[in-house]
């Protein structure tokens, strides 16, 4: 009998035994779990937000694949190959807005004549328009690419390119009429310059987190840039993201001020951005945020502005020129980014105006301009962090 008691209370306290360790490993587990979650919480705190703002084709997104680029690994060979179906489409979709395009300028322009498409063009160019007009796009093959540089190389197609303007032309256009042999290639793999005149439409919310000294060193900020979809059916996603950040990036495509909404063709884009602008700068949440302002696109603006009036946008109607060439593109520039500057203080009240306020000239596809940029706005807004504590 009192084996048998001495044994069930060996079994006991071997099982007490056994809890008391069992607890001691969940204790542990869960204050590591407590010291991780104080650290994340910590680390948290150091990780200034980003938020990139702009309207539809303003090229923040490819501002967005640049900071990747640059600060980040890049994209590897499974990503590129993620980008042929977008480019192939873009080529594809492309090509049926120039051949619609000159229908619709042959029907309703003065001198027609120029819009018309070549007899021994119109069939590969109805051929084409039908594949353009498809949800899923077939592969890029030799054959189909031959066909859209015959019908890219139509005067009538030419013509109606030099009006891009008037249609929704994409700016990626020449680049990819210029490639479209290595595009249609059977082992094609889209290079870093291809992925970034890839055009597809930002659709809720995409995120990146980087430092602009690089992930090796520890002396820099820690950013968390949030790309958002420009279109106005996107821009109810935004709210959600406006608590919290330390700046934001309004991207406005400088070179779009005779061109209208892709989403409303009744409204000029200029018009759009500076009215999505004001209201950006009008949200209570960013009483203290910094706003840094990328005038984008300035590549295609100088080629652009010598051509076409700048004062064909409503809003840039009191614009003079003063000169040609080099000096002439200046002054417009300028021009423009004084209605900006304008539009900034008039929509910021008396106790905003200390909030930290830079335009930066920008083209999206310059990688090394990009680089230059944003290490300046690093630099603007640990200059600020620095004010803000006491140290400066």
């Amino acid at each position: 009998m009192l084996s048998i008691i001495t044994q069930n209370m060996g079994s006991l306290c071997s099982k007490q035994r056994r809890c008391n360790e069992a607890d001691a490993e969940e204790n542990a587990q869960a204050a590591e779990i407590e010291r991780r979650i104080e650290q994340e919480t910590k680390a948290e705190k150091h990780i200034q937000k980003l938020l990139l703002l702009g309207a539809g084709d303003s090229g923040k997104s490819t501002i967005f694949k640049q900071i990747k680029l640059l600060f980040q690994s890049g994209f590897d060979e499974a990503e590129l190959k993620s980008y042929i179906p977008v480019i192939h489409a873009n080529v594809y979709q492309t090509i049926k807005i120039l051949h619609d395009g000159s229908k619709e300028l042959a029907q309703n322009e003065t001198d027609s004549l120029k819009y018309v498409i070549s007899n021994e063009n119109k069939d590969i160019g109805k051929k084409l328009s039908e594949i353009g007009g498809r949800l899923d796009h077939p592969r890029l093959t030799k054959e189909l690419a031959q066909e859209i540089e015959t019908l890219w190389r139509d005067a009538a197609v030419q013509e109606t390119y030099a009006c891009g303007h008037k249609l929704q032309v994409p700016d990626c256009t020449p680049y990819f009429m210029d490639n479209l042999q290595r595009l249609s290639d059977s082992n094609y793999i889209p290079t870093k310059e291809d992925v970034l005149y890839a055009r597809v439409r930002t659709t809720g919310v995409v995120e990146i987190q980087f430092s602009p000294v690089g992930e090796n060193k520890k002396s820099g900020e820690v950013y968390r840039l949030f790309d958002v979809g420009g279109q106005r059916n996107e821009r109810r996603k935004w709210i959600h993201l406006f608590e919290g950040v330390t700046a934001v990036i309004f991207c406005a495509a400088i070179s779009e001020y005779d061109q209208t909404l892709f989403e409303d063709e009744n409204k000029n884009r200029m018009i759009e951005t500076k009215e999505l602008f004001e209201w950006v700068l009008k949200q209570p949440c960013f009483e203290k945020t910094s706003f840094m302002l990328f005038l984008n696109k300035f590549d295609i603006f100088e080629k652009k502005v010598l051509k076409a009036p700048l004062n064909a946008c409503e809003w840039f109607k009191d614009y003079q020129p003063i000169s040609t060439g080099k000096q002439e593109i200046e002054h417009a520039y300028e021009f423009v980014k004084k209605k900006f500057e304008e539009l900034y203080f008039q929509s910021t009240t008396p106790d905003r105006v200390d909030r930290v306020f830079k335009i930066y000239r920008t083209t999206a596809l310059d990688q090394k301009l990009v680089k230059k940029t944003f290490k300046l706005v690093d630099e603007t807004l640990r200059r600020r962090n620095l004010f803000e504590a006491g140290l400066l």
